[in-house]
């Protein structure tokens, strides 16, 4: 089923997600059904129980040909419960983002650009990966979300925050 997205000011994406106690559940499985589903019908990359009200450590994300995201490499189809996210060095890049819970809207974000993330599946099967570039910025800004934290908050220059339109004139339409 296709969730209403919260958006930004609603105080349910400010509060720290609780983490997963039972995997391989119907109602997990429901959960996963109803993010995966509703990232698809908004072209998202990711997605985070928080951001469909649900406060469970919990993110999915993926990207292959997508058009809100022309340049990005692809990404594979992941669900990761109780993340836990290790840079592996303290280099960052800056680059620009969007979240369907800030719709309309992009800003330059720095991220680390390599790092492991590791949780397990909905079955409960650990899950470890070492990811950089667009991968690596996927994952944060998705986790983020577990932590009550919104892109905006990681600007660092406010001036590189705007309206996609305005910004990227001819970008492909939708909100963010």
């Amino acid at each position: 089923m296709i969730r209403e997205v919260l958006r930004m000011g609603d105080p349910r994406l400010l509060g720290v997600a609780e983490p997963v106690t039972a995997f391989d559940t119907p109602e997990l499985h429901a959960l996963l059904a109803d993010l995966l589903e509703t990232m698809a019908a908004l072209n998202g990359a990711g997605l985070a129980a928080p951001q469909i009200g649900v406060p469970l450590r919990v993110v999915v994300f993926g990207v292959g040909r997508n058009p809100r995201y022309p340049d990005a490499e692809a990404v594979p189809y992941t669900v990761l419960c109780n993340p836990v996210l290790t840079p592996l060095s303290d280099e960052q890049e800056e680059g620009w983002e969007a979240c369907l819970s800030v719709p309309g809207l992009r800003g330059l974000v720095p991220r680390y650009s390599r790092l492991r993330y590791e949780g397990y599946t909905e079955r409960g099967e650990p899950l470890r990966r070492e990811v950089s570039g667009f991968h690596a910025r996927v994952v944060q800004h998705e986790c983020d979300h577990l932590d009550g934290i919104l892109y905006p908050q990681r600007i660092r220059d406010l001036r590189q925050f705007g309206f996609s339109e305005v910004l990227f004139p001819g970008l492909a339409a939708g909100d963010d």
